[in-house]
């Protein structure tokens, strides 16, 4: 249990206290190891659990357990007899983008706010999820991602087009405590899951949110004369 907890839950989870593990944290933790190694994984989610599970029984947190498999987890990861067919995320092919886009501008919500700067950043769903307002730096024109947060672990700086600016300042509009893109419940980030169902529902059963990185990586190949090196460092 300590060997694979160290290893793999306490980079993200470690210095926090139980009552503020949510489900994009676990999320964080599991998704680089579900497909590469799905028995550690599995395993990992399994401790974290039953970890959760008797911190709520003594006290120290409310709500439901963010890494429960049935009904919560297993909507946004594939099953282990499954995982090793799973081989990329679908992704909107990049034409359709500007459409989808306008689309989008025209909805008032968190959800959609998140998805368009997800989609102009390439950045990884918990990167914009758990975005803070101290990583943006709007006067230069910059988002900086800690390394804690990046999977990588090294800083990454992500140029901020005027677009993105915009949906930023909209956000700070609506207050600037704690995270960017705020959820239902107080002082907490946008959930994975409602990211999620709003994608199923403009578009249904054809694109995931992590497949708008491969729309931008296709751009990049097909319509940039950029290095592949580039595009690569741009995904992060």
């Amino acid at each position: 249990w300590s060997s694979t907890l160290e290893t793999y839950a306490h980079p993200v989870l470690g210095k926090l206290a139980v009552g503020e593990i949510e489900t994009a944290l676990v999320m964080r933790v599991l998704e680089p190891i579900w497909t590469s190694k799905p028995e550690t994984a599995m395993r990992v989610r399994q401790r974290i659990e039953a970890i959760l599970d008797a911190a709520r029984v003594m006290g120290y947190r409310g709500g439901e357990n963010p890494a429960r498999w049935r009904g919560h987890l297993d909507k946004l990861l594939p099953r282990r007899e499954k995982v090793r067919r799973v081989k990329h995320h679908a992704a909107m092919p990049y034409p359709a983008l500007p459409e989808f886009m306008q689309r989008l501008k025209g909805e008032s919500s968190i959800s959609a706010s998140a998805l368009r700067f997800l989609i102009l950043t390439a950045a990884r769903t918990t990167e914009v999820l758990l975005a803070t307002w101290d990583e943006m730096d709007l006067e230069a024109g910059v988002w900086v991602i800690p390394a804690d947060r990046m999977k990588a672990r090294k800083e990454h700086r992500v140029p901020l087009s005027a677009d993105a600016q915009d949906i930023i300042r909209a956000m700070r509009d609506l207050g600037r405590n704690g995270y960017v893109f705020l959820g239902s419940r107080k002082g907490a980030p946008l959930s994975n899951m409602t990211m999620l169902q709003f994608v199923r529902r403009m578009e249904p059963g054809s694109v995931t949110v992590h497949g708008f990185r491969s729309s931008f990586r296709d751009w990049a190949a097909e319509r940039s004369s950029y290095p592949a090196e580039v595009a690569k460092m741009a995904l992060a």
